[in-house]
């Protein structure tokens, strides 16, 4: 298992799919072709990646792993939306399959999102109490279940998800023993604070994802004003040190607790086409994001 502990914040700067605008929702936008994203992530000096969505990487878990060291990058870890409150449906052998992959490739990290069962993060439906004691249950048991392989299961907020807010995110810390992934951008459109959660819950965060949002984006989001899609679509993320997510103060505090993981810069991009002039540039996005993560860092 990639196991970060002796490295420096410049070591620990892993890539993802969607900073490519490489997404599992049908129709999200022009997907880029894995040896484009992966060949631009290490042109940028990153380090590792998360492996993106089904059927970006080849579902073979060696072959994974070998796509991966063929353009020199790690494994850190995989998005698993799952479905986890519904007493009918047992979501741990979807969970494990990804995890094959994960510790074919050397991976550390599940990261699971409470999925809603319906496409796309633009909906979700209420959580009920049974629902509530489905999904505690079930993020226990997935938690034991990568343990045991090496693994270190988080759940990850995520808007249009059953868990997407800062009152959501508290209860399965109160309810559950999973690790927290702290997405900072999805967190604040969810209505929570990522500051607050990096701060109060330092030991409870395995797995990071640093994400800069606009606030005026976010309040349109939460308001119901503009769709989740249509608000990334329109801006709502931009290269760290751009929007309002105070990434100082959220490393700050992770790393003076003496957090040892990864930060997964993640910019959630919609493609309508091949990076083009004057169209968004992921490689320049990313690129700015690095130099203000390493700046904040003191790197």
């Amino acid at each position: 298992m990639t196991t970060p502990s002796t490295l420096t914040v410049a070591d620990r700067i892993a890539g993802a799919p969607i900073s490519w605008g490489v997404c599992e929702v049908p129709g999200w936008g022009h997907q880029l072709d894995p040896g484009t994203v992966l060949r631009q992530m290490r042109g940028l000096g990153l380090a590792a990646t998360e492996f993106g969505p089904d059927g970006f990487l080849p579902e073979d878990p060696q072959a994974k792993a070998a796509t991966l060291a063929e353009y020199g990058l790690k494994a850190v870890g995989q998005f698993v939306p799952v479905v986890l409150h519904d007493p009918g449906h047992d979501p741990l052998p979807e969970v494990e399959r990804a995890m094959e992959g994960l510790v074919a490739a050397g991976a550390s990290t599940v990261v699971l999102a409470a999925a809603t069962g319906q496409e796309g993060y633009d909906d979700r439906p209420a959580l009920d109490e049974s629902g509530w004691a489905t999904l505690l249950g079930n993020l226990d048991r997935i938690a034991g279940a990568a343990s045991a392989r090496g693994l270190v299961a988080t759940l990850h907020p995520h808007v249009g998800t059953m868990i997407e807010s800062g009152e959501e995110t508290a209860r399965v810390l109160d309810g559950s023993r999973v690790g927290l992934c702290l997405d900072t951008g999805h967190l604040l459109i969810g209505g929570g604070d990522p500051v607050a959660v990096a701060r109060q819950h330092p030991g409870r965060i395995a797995h990071v994802h640093l994400k800069d949002v606009r606030i005026d984006w976010a309040r349109r989001v939460q308001a119901g004003e503009e769709t989740y899609t249509g608000a990334v679509a329109g801006g709502m993320y931009v290269p760290l040190g751009e929007g309002d997510v105070d990434i100082a103060a959220i490393v700050s505090a992770l790393e003076g607790h003496g957090y040892t993981g990864w930060y997964v810069l993640e910019q959630d991009t919609i493609l309508t086409g091949a990076p083009a002039e004057g169209g968004p540039d992921p490689v320049a996005d990313v690129r700015a994001s690095v130099a203000h993560l390493l700046a904040v860092a003191g790197a």
